[in-house]
This record gives C-alpha cells, structure tokens and sequence, in this order.
C-alpha cells in the first residue's frame, strides 16, 4: 500500500505531453479519495517574486502545498504532480455544492504577484494546457474556475487582472451571461443566481458580492447593483 506523499507513484507524468512540462515532482500529494477524478480546473496565481520561488515552495515537503502545474510569466511549463494524483492547492471551500476540491480538480499556478497583468506567453500557454487537460478528463467549461470561487473571503485568486474574457471567449470557460437583470437588485435574487452559477460556499453578502465581482466585474465598487446579476443570469 502506497503511502500518501511518497514519490513513487508519481516518478513521471501522467502521459505523453506535446507542451513538454518540465517535470520537477512535488512530494506533496496524495491518493483522491473515494474514487473521484478531475472534474474541476482551478487557477490560481504564485503570490510570489519568481517562478522559481514558487517552484521551491511548492515542492518543499514543510510547506505542505503544491499544485499539478506552474506557468512561468515567459511561459515555461512546469508539472509537479501527475494528474491521476490528488496535489495539494485547494484547501478549504466548495463549488456547486462540492467539497473536497483537491480530490476533484486540477491546480494550475500562474507565476503572478495578483498586482500585473498577465503575459501573452503566460496566457497562450495556459490555454493550450486547459484544452489538453480538458479533453483528457472530458472537463466542461464550466468547470475551470479561480480560486476565489470556491473559497471566497479566503482567496483571491488568480485575482482582478486576470483574463476571464479571454477564456470564455475561447471555450474554455463558462460563457458569462448579458442580460439586464431585474431592475431592482435584491441579495436574495443575487445570492440564488450565484449559488446557480456554482457560488455555494457559506459566507455573507459582501463577500459573495467581492467573490462574484472578482470573476466578472473586478471594477465593481459599492453596494449590490443590477450589474452585478447580469452575468449571473444564463443564457437562453
């Protein structure tokens, strides 16, 4: 019986990859538990100066965390953990009524501190990587999230400068909706189209609110507005 952690098992990479990652294996990961495979992608940014320290810390056994992918701002690609095996990078939260994220997504780090943009190496590489991850376990769109959708007021992100338009507009995320809303916006009506969308984690109305304007309207300042419903509502 393997024990969880040990290198063993995870000596190589999933599978042939044309993106070629460089695989430098983190010893911080485990079995997933109760049979569950990857259904989720959560992208997260580094918080940290270098891709390099991030690497460090993410494969450093006292630091206890760790994710199956790293992009660097110039695009290099680094795998830590095969994608069969469960990395550590969730934590706590929920989407759609689901716990036990690390047992059910994929971690991808973004070398950013969550105060830049984004580079076009960086983005280019992350969406041939989500095209390939999601055809590998049949992921839906909707299932590429940050991760300050399912652990908000905890986390924050990939954060405000991140590029979910682009995403959406290449399939490879879920389509946000446009419609104008009810006139007047309620938290009600809010918190029920959230949770819909997936926002299911239990916390009060501001930090859904931060939560859901993180994703669509990071500009979005005040109190509850009928904007902030509009790409809350599906498509028809």
């Amino acid at each position: 019986m393997r024990v969880a952690g040990t290198r063993a098992r995870s000596a190589v990479p999933s599978a042939t990859d044309p993106l070629n990652p460089i695989w430098h294996p983190s010893p911080n990961f485990g079995e997933r538990r109760d049979g569950l495979t990857p259904s989720l992608i959560v992208i997260h940014y580094t918080a940290m100066d270098s891709a390099q320290a991030a690497l460090d810390r993410l494969c450093d056994p006292k630091a206890e965390v760790s994710a199956h992918y790293l992009i660097g701002n110039d695009g290099t690609l680094w795998q830590m953990v095969r994608e069969e095996e469960r990395a550590w990078h969730a934590g706590a939260g929920e989407w759609h009524g689901q716990t036990d994220i690390n047992s059910r997504s994929i971690g991808i780090e973004l070398d950013n501190t969550g105060k830049h943009p984004f580079p076009e190496p960086q983005m280019h590489r992350l969406e041939q990587l989500l095209r390939q991850i999601m055809h590998r376990w049949a992921i839906l769109p909707n299932g590429v999230i940050g991760h300050s959708d399912m652990a908000p007021g905890r986390k924050f992100d990939p954060g405000p400068r991140f590029d979910w338009l682009r995403l959406e507009r290449n399939l490879l995320a879920a389509p946000r909706g446009y419609a104008a809303g009810p006139l007047t916006a309620s938290k009600g009506q809010f918190r029920s189209l959230a949770r819909a969308a997936g926002f299911s984690a239990d916390v009060d109305d501001d930090t859904l609110l931060h939560a859901v304007r993180l994703r669509y309207r990071p500009w979005g300042r005040g109190p509850l507005q009928q904007a902030d419903l509009a790409p809350l509502i599906p498509h028809s």
